[in-house]
């Protein structure tokens, strides 16, 4: 299945996408400042946030530097990791006004953190694929963005190391995207919205 971009075309919002090969993502903190393509700006009650916690349902808008929405994730209700009797943990991706353009699906797994990433069509388009010996504490943590068959690596979702002080004490985490240059812009799209699930999954205090 051919992803690159090729002629087709690319969503308002979505240039800058098409151009790089690599995504900065920092959780907002009071002393960071600094030049923004995008930022994003989580929907959800109080009620779910202090109750739920990261297991919480949400919608999570994604913003351009002119204050357009480009990108909306929307994040349904599900159990935690360790239940696998309730649903698999999932987001999906849309374009305003309300375009599927994929989804991210946890696949179940006693010994690994792995994701399938599906186009809008619920094609198999990318896997994404944690560590097998869990996510530690200590050090960048990788998932690898891999082709559906397991043959060829891709790119990954990194979330960074940022020291002991930081990471004990606050939730400003700070992760790295790289995926390939011409990989379709609209999964690109959905990768990043499979960033925030890892996010909310695995490192959400």
């Amino acid at each position: 299945m051919n992803m690159s971009q090729g002629a087709v075309h690319i969503p308002p919002g979505l240039e800058y996408l098409s151009m790089i090969n690599q995504l900065l993502i920092h959780q907002k903190s009071e002393y960071l400042e600094g030049q923004h393509i995008y930022y994003a700006r989580e929907e959800s009650d109080w009620f779910t946030r202090n109750y739920c916690g990261p297991t919480r349902p949400f919608h999570l808008r994604i913003f351009d530097s002119h204050k357009h929405e480009v990108i909306h994730l929307y994040r349904p209700l599900a159990g935690d990791n360790y239940n696998y009797s309730c649903s698999v943990q999932r987001i999906e991706v849309t374009l305003p006004p309300g375009h599927l353009v994929g989804t991210v699906e946890q696949d179940w797994s006693f010994h690994s953190q792995g994701f399938s990433v599906k186009n809008a069509n619920g094609e198999f388009v990318l896997r994404i694929q944690g560590p097998c010996s869990g996510v530690s504490g200590w050090g960048d943590v990788n998932f690898d963005i891999i082709s559906v068959d397991g043959s060829a690596k891709l790119g990954s979702i990194t979330k960074q190391w940022s020291g002991f002080a930081r990471e004990a004490f606050t939730d400003a985490d700070d992760f790295r995207i790289n995926f390939p240059m011409d990989l379709d812009v609209q999964i690109k799209a959905v990768v990043l919205g499979a960033c925030f699930l890892i996010d909310m999954m695995y490192f959400e205090r």
